[in-house]
């Protein structure tokens, strides 16, 4: 263990390992999906633009389209593997958390609610409790989600 994990905020980093779940899933989700869009892309011609004007024309712009194109496929797959690394070391640890917790958690910062207030009410409202105790189970399930995820 290097010294500088010894200073890492856990609470911290697992919020937001938490709120980037949403991101990582849709990557995963919709890769294929993007993937095709741009492969259509190397093969489709641009049609002819008349209109009766003189322009330049780049001879190379057929290059230039595949070249970015396979560009971008390099980007869609590391960012599909990021995804997957992610899923693969997040998803246990949201596995092993109860299901109260993971109601807090969803609650608190994956639904997207304009205030935090929501949050708590909605929490409130299930558990018929303060808002204190609310925030009291809140702080709770984040500090086992950074044990799970991050060890002690």
């Amino acid at each position: 263990m290097t010294i500088a994990w010894i200073y890492l905020d856990k609470k911290t980093a697992a919020i937001d390992a938490l709120k980037d779940y949403a991101s990582m899933d849709y990557i995963i989700r919709n890769y294929s999906d993007n993937l095709k869009e741009v492969r259509s892309q190397m093969t489709n011609l641009s049609s002819a633009f008349l209109s009766g004007m003189p322009r330049v024309r780049n001879p190379h712009a057929g290059e230039e389209r595949l070249a970015a194109s396979l560009d971008e496929i390099d980007v869609l797959k590391e960012r599909q593997r990021r995804a997957l690394e992610y899923m693969s070391w997040f998803e246990p640890a949201w596995d092993a958390l109860t299901e109260d917790e993971q109601f807090v958690l969803t609650e608190f910062y994956l639904n997207n609610y304009q205030k935090q207030t929501n949050a708590i009410d909605s929490i409130c409202e299930r558990y018929n409790i303060e808002r204190s105790s609310a925030y009291n189970r809140k702080n709770r399930a984040v500090a086992r989600l950074a044990l799970l995820l991050y060890g002690k």
